[in-house]
């Protein structure tokens, strides 16, 4: 399971490279490794801003269709590699026209290709539309509209992301208002550059369901005991959360916290291209880091199915599976 990962926070050397032909868009270097100095984040980054710079390199690459569709299938054939069975893959379509593509072009390459990756790996995977918090209302109105047209076709839940610091959640009311008259399941990066106020702005006024990251949620006992209350999934993303100083080192990590205080959360890669990272390195931390036991986590990835924007019936399956892969493991 990963159900936070971003589009353009995937993006592999080879594949670069292979775009950049393409389109004849030139690069700083024609080495695989070298490129590796501007997708990828090093320990001179010190917050979510120094983190987000990275996408300004990818996203020039990724203003066409057939863009969209290679790299989409290339999260999925990624995720098969490290036995994912269902992956939510999110993505702001307003970065994505400038070569004039619609919002919802956008959204339906980036569902083809997920669907072909599906088709090809056996890796069930949806996408999530983004609404930036540094764009216009009318933007962010126009991709809650698009994903309308596909929710239910690909497309299982509208987020927020971007500078959370300068922009909190209420600024968002009402671009989510629309979301929730419309049907659509919200997640909202909340809770990582700035404080709990954004989680609880993001669930009692936004209507999230989920909560992208919600690390610095420890800070507000308040807030934590509705988070826990209420079961709102965190997708807590480890690495990622480190190298965005969201937390200041490993020692303070809330995970081992959140976990026996009962919180609801599930562990994801965020950006596997920027961090250097996949779903069985986040693992691995936490057996390392945290000393969390198989059983353990077991337990955090079946808190990804109950957590999935996927239907009930499609939950029942997916659970029906991993309750027969972990059966196995124990025989």
């Amino acid at each position: 399971m990963d159900l936070h990962v971003h589009l353009d926070g995937c993006v592999k050397p080879r594949t670069l490279l292979s775009l950049a032909e393409l389109q004849g868009i030139p690069l700083p270097t024609y080495e695989a490794n070298g490129l590796l100095t501007y997708l990828q984040v090093d320990g001179g980054c010190n917050n979510l801003s120094d983190y987000l710079v990275k996408f300004d390199f990818v996203l020039p690459f990724l203003q066409t269709k057939e863009a969209l569709v290679q790299v989409a299938w290339e999260v999925v054939a990624e995720a098969s590699v490290h036995r994912i069975r269902y992956i939510e893959v999110r993505f702001a379509p307003q970065l994505h026209r400038h070569n004039g593509l619609t919002t919802e072009e956008a959204i339906n390459a980036v569902i083809q290709g997920l669907n072909k990756g599906e088709e090809q790996f056996g890796v069930k995977a949806r996408v999530i539309a983004i609404c930036m918090r540094n764009h216009s209302f009318g933007a962010n109105l126009e991709v809650v509209e698009s994903a309308a047209s596909f929710y239910g076709k690909g497309l299982v839940a509208v987020d927020l992301a971007g500078d959370e610091a300068s922009y909190p959640a209420e600024l968002f009311r009402q671009v989510f208002r629309l979301a929730r008259q419309r049907g659509i399941p919200i997640t909202i990066h909340a809770g990582e550059a700035a404080g709990p106020d954004n989680i609880e702005e993001a669930v009692v006024n936004l209507g999230a369901r989920r909560i992208g990251h919600g690390v610095r949620l420890k800070e507000n006992v308040r807030v934590m005991e509705m988070i826990r209350e209420q079961r709102i999934p965190l997708e807590l993303c480890p690495t990622s959360n480190i190298q965005t100083r969201s937390v200041t080192g490993w020692d303070c990590y809330p995970i081992r916290e959140y976990f026996e205080q009962g919180i609801l959360f599930t562990v994801n890669t965020d950006n596997p291209g920027v961090s250097g990272t996949n779903i069985t390195q986040e693992y691995k931390v936490l057996a390392d880091k945290f000393g969390f036991s198989l059983a353990e986590i077991t337990a955090l990835i079946l808190n990804g199915v109950e957590a999935s924007f996927l239907d009930g019936e499609e939950k029942a399956a997916l659970r029906r599976e991993f309750d027969e892969s972990f059966n196995r493991l124990v025989v």
